[in-house]
């Protein structure tokens, strides 16, 4: 399942949460501290890891 991070827009905390994709595009999480909806995608760098040896 992938990790979406997330900011809420009222008291400014990151979080990350693992959802599916179809929960994904449903409904947006609320925000662990203050239980608000009010949260928005934050997109960042991922890392792919590979079993081939150079």
């Amino acid at each position: 399942m992938p990790i979406y991070e997330y900011r809420c827009t009222k008291c400014r905390r990151r979080f990350s949460q693992q959802q599916g994709i179809a929960q994904h595009d449903r409904r947006r999480p609320a925000c662990p501290k203050c239980k608000s909806r009010a949260v928005e995608q934050v997109y960042s760098a991922f890392f792919a890891k590979t079993v081939r040896k150079s």
